[in-house]
């Protein structure tokens, strides 16, 4: 009997060795622009409508205190007057929109506060400062009796606000112009310090709101210091 050798015969392997992949040259790279920082005259175009979209409560300040005080041909005493008289209206709003508990009712609460100035300076049965101070105690006293949206303590540092500016805008107005100027404009340049603060803490107020009125409050403190 005979025995049968099988024999193996190796198969050739028909893969093909790959090919590196070829690495570009970092010269013929062609960065694609991002679309998030566009450059060019555009872009230097756009920027400052940019600038004044964000900070549209700045420029209305500063062109409503332009307006206000360019005209220069008042007496001083009654300029001073004038700002005393509406001094006592920038803590009340902050106490009314405080009880409210609504800061996107700023702007119409400011709105009805012009216009009872306004109502207030047309007769002359009372003051108009002794009146906005009246309002502000009433609205204390409501706040107090009924409660607060935010807690004692904010109610508390709205109190002492209403009181301490109502009674800057009182004395400065009861003393001689000349030291009287003084007391009306550190009314108006703390109360723009107010204003910053609750803009930072973004706090009872609008934001909006809280920024015009301290750049108002810090310009008129400084025509009455410096231009008056």
């Amino acid at each position: 009997m005979t025995a049968t050798h099988t024999t193996t015969v190796p198969q050739a392997t028909t893969d093909t060795p790959r090919s590196a992949p070829r690495s570009v040259p970092t010269s013929t790279r062609k960065s694609a622009p991002t679309s998030g920082s566009p450059s060019g005259p555009a872009s230097n175009g756009r920027r400052p409508v940019e600038v004044l979209k964000r900070r549209w409560p700045t420029a209305l300040a500063v062109a409503l205190v332009i307006l206000t005080t360019a005209d220069g041909s008042g007496e001083p005493a009654d300029t001073v007057g004038a700002f005393g008289d509406a001094l006592p209206l920038l803590p009340l709003l902050y106490v009314i929109i405080h009880q409210l508990g609504k800061p996107r009712v700023t702007w119409p609460v400011l709105g009805v506060g012009v216009t009872a100035m306004v109502a207030l300076g047309a007769q002359d049965v009372v003051s108009q400062p002794v009146a906005l101070v009246t309002i502000a105690l009433a609205v204390l006293v409501w706040g107090a009796v009924r409660g607060t949206p935010h807690g004692r303590t904010t109610f508390g540092v709205q109190a002492a606000g209403a009181f301490a500016f109502g009674a800057l805008a009182l004395v400065g107005l009861a003393v001689d112009p000349d030291l009287g100027r003084y007391l009306v404009a550190a009314g108006w340049f703390f109360h723009g310090v107010w204003d910053f603060v609750h803009l930072k803490l973004d706090k009872v107020v609008a934001r909006s709101f809280a920024e015009w009125c301290g750049v108002v409050d810090v310009l008129i403190a400084v025509h009455l210091l410096f231009l008056l």
